[in-house]
């Protein structure tokens, strides 16, 4: 929209019990080790300080470059992640964030990316956004040596906000409303062609409705064919689900600060196609953002506050890995982490972040002004 702005492959289930249980086993691991990224206490701070714990570590990578905003991230593993932001930005570790390499599309500096979307360390789709033709789509499939502009908007009414995918094939995009409803971009080859779905299905837009591009993370998809999409800008917030990947959408309001262009859900993030969270508020640094944060259990057709909401704006939000119950939202004022499934929230780091992103293989991310990126250490 005007002002701001995971797809996750899942192994195929054991078929034995004893695979099960090994599964159930290995998972609790993984959540155990993901939790103790947020609870180890170094031996240099085994104390208390003043009565305060430990809080999280995020360890800052050297992106060399300190002017650029990353509000686009796609987080592969521990190893790989991909950064998008201003003057047509995109950046690429394959060595956990020791080494950060410019693979930006040539000719794109005046463009602004605000998300990507990576399958592996070779395969990337990034969006930019703006007016008319500002917003499009590049794609790579060599890490950033080349890549191909498979998207290019030519209707001045169209603004693109995200894009997410359910597979390395099958993605969407997501427009502003155009014609009074919010517009939907599909792709079925990986990002190498994309088609503009009618919107029979689609619900009307409130006035001033719109979606936030502030983290690549207002349109979100969970399993091979339900997506959500984020709005604000208008007298509701709402969250807008659609269970066949886009063709037709229902819409709930979602129990989050709206009424003004600036407040709204700014991103989702769900664990399956039941359980998912919401974050936003209002981004003015000088406004107050309370009960900015909403979670539901049932795919969105009903969204409950937070009990104890995030202290300001929240613009990011990821489950951590193979965790039921802990996620953490991230934005420039600091990082909170929930345990109990986004009922409450408490902050953890006073780091400035615009989008966060976790691997499977227990990892997250983040990334933000000021050429910011940081990995989740002990």
């Amino acid at each position: 929209m005007r002002r701001l702005g995971t797809t996750r492959r899942t192994a195929r289930p054991a078929r034995t019990a004893r695979g099960r249980t090994a599964r159930t086993a290995l998972a609790g691991v993984a959540c155990a080790a993901a939790l103790a990224v947020l609870t180890a206490v170094p031996a240099e701070a085994r104390q208390p300080v003043h009565g305060e714990a430990y809080r999280p570590h995020w360890e800052p990578t050297d992106t060399g470059a300190p002017g650029v905003r990353f509000r686009g991230l796609a987080a592969v593993s521990r190893h790989t992640a991909w950064l998008a932001g201003t003057g047509g930005t995109v950046l690429r570790t394959t060595d956990g964030g020791g080494t950060w390499r410019d693979v930006s599309p040539p000719g794109a500096d005046d463009l602004e990316f605000r998300d990507v979307e990576a399958f592996d360390a070779r395969r990337a789709v990034v969006l930019a956004i703006g007016e008319g033709e500002a917003s499009r789509v590049y794609r790579t499939a060599d890490g950033g040596a080349t890549w191909t502009e498979s998207f290019r908007n030519t209707d001045p009414r169209a603004f693109y906000d995200c894009l997410t995918f359910f597979d390395s094939r099958h993605g969407l995009a997501m427009s502003d409303p155009v014609d009074g409803r919010f517009r939907i971009l599909s792709t079925r080859d990986g990002g190498r062609s994309w088609k503009v779905l009618p919107d029979r299905g689609m619900p009307a837009a409130q006035e001033g409705e719109a979606g936030f591009a502030a983290s690549g993370q207002c349109l979100v998809s969970a399993g091979p064919r339900d997506v959500w999409l984020a709005t604000g800008g208008a007298a509701r917030a709402r969250v807008l689900h659609s269970a066949d990947r886009g063709l037709t959408w229902t819409a709930t309001d979602a129990p989050v600060p709206a009424g003004d262009p600036a407040r709204g859900v700014f991103a989702l993030a769900f664990r399956d196609r039941a359980h998912g969270l919401a974050v936003g508020g209002d981004y003015r640094p000088d406004q107050a953002s309370p009960v900015a944060a909403a979670r539901t259990a049932d795919a969105g057709r009903t969204w409950r506050p937070a009990d104890r909401p995030p202290s300001a704006y929240r613009s990011g939000v990821a489950w951590l890995p193979h965790s039921r119950t802990a996620a953490l939202a991230v934005g420039p004022t600091g990082t909170d982490l929930t345990t109990d499934g986004g009922r409450t929230w408490r902050t953890v780091s006073t780091g400035s972040f615009d989008t966060v992103d976790c691997t499977p293989d227990l990892a997250c991310w983040a990334a933000g002004e000021q050429g910011r990126a940081a990995r989740l250490e002990r």
